[in-house]
This record gives structure tokens, C-alpha cells and sequence, in this order.
């Protein structure tokens, strides 16, 4: 098959074209490498600053069309796919459809249907926007203004997205969260796949005992650290240190690139991710598959979808209580003793679930079921 990845968020389409390349079918990504993650790509995508940077991104996209044809799947990283105002995408959007084959979303970011859902009041028990029926640290932080979220109430947004949601073939969603947002729109059309991951080029460090002081890891985006619950997780993680300075270490880096922030976590035992998901996300799975403990979400719903009823080795954090979060943190520096065990599970947990050609193979059968037309 040929098939085109446009835009990519954290190595996920990247990853998956690679896999499908070694699978003998022909997989192009043309993206922004994930901005400052500046992950690898066929046809560079990115926005520079400023109005001339403006122009020729313009240009760059009217360049590459004739580059985005032809293909049997056209997969989408989002609704905005590029970063352009949504009149504009759709343009791009329904050139797309006259020049290739199927159009497939890739249901892994904020968009109008998730954001719909974290507003229904039933979807979920907490989400990035409120946490029970309570706004959350994120939805009345700076952040959220300086994001833009409320343009997705706009009715110029909403239009667009109802347009893209009724005229793709179906839509493959990494998290359990937004499958559980694209289930009630397009039914047995939105298959959760999961998030690919390389595990051949992440080997399992091996831990034999216990080791003298555990070595926290966790990495911050800058401008995403609130809507992720990093900023709680560092607090909770400097209040543990403080009270056990001789029994735990922490490590503390900002916006690497991906290869760098892969390649730095390594040396340390857990790794502290999201505190307001439900499925652990990429961070979350590339740290397991190194035999790191993982400290995100990894709820009932999301074990219940997967099937998994034995092996549970994330550290399962909510956003209700910080004492909570304290509490999780501290027992791992008791029970540091296990951590060997927890290493292992953790990296049998990857490679049974998120191995990519696992994920790569569920894509494949999508594709080709009658579900998609």
C-alpha cells in the first residue's frame, strides 16, 4: 500500500511510517517533526515566525501538494492538520479526498469532538478541562487562554470539524480517550490501535536488585506543563525528595528533542508523565519499554479496552488529591526492592500492547475492513 501521513504529534506517525516501510508498503510523512521535537520527515511542514514565515509556509504546503497524491491512505495527525486557519485546511482537506484514496483520522490530539466530550458532563470523570464538575488547574491557568482553546466553540470551527468528521472514511485513536470521544460520532468506524513503539531501537536496561537511591525522571513542555499535570507531579515529587533526600534522586529537563529526552531518561528508575489521562501516553510507553516504572494514567476503562487483566505495572495517579499523588510516590521508594520486578513488567506491558508492529498491523486491518468504505 501507499500511504501518507500528514502532521505527526510525538513521533506517533513517524513511527508508524517506519514500520510499515519494513512491512514492504510505501509510507510517506510530510509534518512539522512535532515542532521543537523536530521528529524525522519526507516533507518538512514547518511554520516559521512571523508574517514573511507566513508566506512561505503558504508556498511550502502549495509546493508539496502535488508530493500528497496518489495514495491508497491518506491519514490525518488531526483536524488542523497544518498549521493554518480552517478555511484553509479545509481546502487542503478536500484536495486530499479528489487525489487519493481513503481519508483516515488519526484521533490523538484536542479537537472538536474530544473537547465536546470533556464538556458533556458524562464522557469522562475528569479530564484536562474539568476534574469532577470543577474546572481544572489548566482551564483556569494562562495557558489555556494563551492556547486558544475557546476557538473550538467557535461556530467557523465547529463547521469545519463537522465537515472533516462526515467526510472521512474512519478514524483510528491512540488513547482510550478519544476513543471514547469517537465512538458516539462514528460508531463502529473509530478502532482504538494504541500508540507504536519501536521497542527494537529501546532495549531493556537491565535492573538485578534494588537499587541505593531511586532516580526520578520527568520531562516538561513548556507550554504544555499545566494541561499535563506536570507542574503538580514536580511539586509532589519535590515534596517526596525533601522528605527522603538520601533515598531518591531527581532529574528535571525542559523541551529536549526527542532523541536527546529518549536517550536522557534512561539512566533513571521511574519515569513521572501525565496526571489528567487515562491511558499512559508516548512519554509513558517508551520509558516502559527501557524497563523504567511509569507514573500516568492507566485507568479501569483503559485496561478494560485492552483486555489486560493481570499485568497492571503503571502507577495510576488522579487528579483529586495531592496527598494522593505524595503518597504514590513514597511507596515507591519503599518498596524500591520491587522495582526489578516492576522494570520487567513494564517492558513485557510494550511489547504486548504498543510493540509497533502490533499497532502498525491494526491500522493495516482497519484500512482494509468493510467498516472503512
Amino acid at each position: 500500500m501507499r500511504i501518507l501521513f500528514v502532521g505527526d504529534a510525538s513521533n506517533l506517525h513517524n513511527c508508524l511510517a517506519r514500520q510499515l516501510r519494513q512491512m514492504g508498503h510505501d509510507a510517506v510523512v510530510a509534518s512539522n517533526g512535532s515542532r521543537w521535537m523536530d521528529t524525522s520527515r519526507d516533507i518538512d511542514l514547518s511554520r516559521r515566525p512571523g508574517r514573511l514565515g507566513a508566506v512561505r509556509y503558504v508556498l511550502d504546503v502549495l509546493r508539496a501538494l502535488p508530493r500528497m497524491r496518489g495514495y491508497d491512505i491518506v491519514h490525518l495527525s488531526s483536524h488542523i492538520f497544518l498549521d493554518l486557519k480552517p478555511q484553509k485546511v479545509r481546502r487542503v482537506f478536500d484536495y486530499l479526498r479528489r487525489q487519493n484514496g481513503k481519508v483516515v483520522l488519526s484521533a490523538l490530539g484536542t479537537d472538536c469532538v474530544y473537547y465536546n466530550a470533556c464538556h458533556d458532563g458524562h464522557t469522562y470523570r475528569y479530564s484536562d478541562y474539568l476534574v469532577g464538575d470543577q474546572p481544572s488547574p489548566y482551564y483556569r491557568s494562562g495557558e489555556y487562554l494563551a492556547q486558544q482553546q475557546d476557538n473550538w466553540r467557535l461556530p467557523a470551527m465547529q463547521s469545519y470539524s463537522d465537515y472533516l468528521v462526515s467526510h472521512i472514511d474512519g478514524a483510528v485513536a491512540c488513547l482510550w480517550e478519544y476513543y471514547a470521544a469517537y465512538r458516539p460520532v462514528l460508531g463502529d468506524r473509530v478502532v482504538y490501535a494504541g500508540i507504536p513503539i519501536d521497542t527494537d531501537s529501546l532495549s531493556l536496561r537491565p535492573l538485578e536488585q534494588a537499587p541505593e537511591k531511586v532516580r526520578f525522571f520527568i520531562g516538561i513542555q513548556r507550554d504544555r506543563t499545566v494541561v499535563k499535570g506536570t507542574d503538580r507531579l514536580l511539586d509532589a515529587l519535590r515534596r517526596v525528595h525533601d522528605r527522603y533526600p538520601d533515598q531518591c534522586e531527581m532529574e528535571v529537563v525542559e523541551n529536549l528533542p526527542y532523541a536527546e529526552y529518549t536517550s536522557r531518561m534512561r539512566a533513571s528508575h521511574v519515569l513521572l508523565d501525565q496526571l489528567y489521562s487515562y491511558t499512559p501516553a508516548t512519554n509513558a510507553l517508551i520509558a516502559m519499554a527501557q524497563g523504567l516504572v511509569a507514573v500516568s494514567g492507566a485507568e479501569p476503562e483503559y485496561y478494560d479496552l485492552i483486555g489486560e487483566n493481570e499485568n497492571h505495572p503503571i502507577v495510576n495517579v488522579t487528579p483529586y488529591d495531592d496527598a494522593d499523588i505524595d503518597r504514590q510516590l513514597e511507596y515507591i521508594i519503599q518498596h524500591k526492592d520491587r522495582l526489578p520486578q516492576w522494570s520487567r513488567e513494564s517492558r513485557e506491558f510494550v511489547l504486548k500492547h504498543n510493540a509497533a508492529p502490533l499497532v502498525a498491523q491494526r491500522h493495516l486491518d482497519f484500512w482494509a475492513s468493510p467498516l472503512v468504505p
